[in-house]
């Protein structure tokens, strides 16, 4: 099974996720984490993700760029933590954002269960420069994909789930 969720920034997402992770049976879950710490905000945001996964049976994955080449075993559990920081560095720091959607697509494949997080950044109505504006082109891509592969797509907004695609509640 898949699942996306999405919603804006704070929103109760990550922690959801973990959630739905820690109600299912799979013994073996992963975190995969794709945020690059530059500063002490993303210090004090990882330290936050790091306490709040605590004891929830989670082992770690610093997976920054090159999702596809990760090997993990058949039917584990995996939180992808999130796209789009992992576009992000595929996009400004080397990588290749092509190499996304075929890694998702092969984590669909393997996983028991993979719980994609992504953001809602596309409602404010601003015009940004051309390069932000790609960024955004392509995590709108990256997203389409991932909601079409997804058994489940949830928006979270203030802590609650709305059921998008695929039921009701999995937690």
């Amino acid at each position: 099974m898949t699942i996306l969720i999405t919603g804006g920034s704070g929103c109760g997402k990550s922690t959801y996720a973990e959630r739905v992770i820690a109600s299912n049976p799979h013994k073996k879950r992963y975190y995969i984490a794709t945020m690059q710490v530059y500063d002490e905000e993303s210090v004090r945001r990882v330290a936050r993700h790091r306490a709040q996964r605590q004891d929830k049976g989670f082992t770690t994955i610093e997976r920054q760029k090159d999702l596809g080449a990760l090997e993990l075993e058949s039917g584990c559990a995996v939180l992808l933590e999130d796209l789009p920081n992992l576009l992000a560095n595929e996009m400004f720091d080397g990588g290749d954002p092509e190499r996304i959607i075929p890694a998702l697509e092969s984590l669909n494949d393997r996983c028991g269960l993979l719980v994609l997080v992504t953001n809602d950044i596309f409602s404010d109505g601003v015009v940004y420069p051309d390069m932000t504006q790609e960024y955004i082109r392509l995590l709108s891509r990256v997203n389409r994909a991932a909601a079409m592969m997804a058994d489940q797509v949830i928006e979270v907004v203030y802590s609650i789930p709305l059921y998008i695609k695929g039921g009701t509640s999995c937690v």
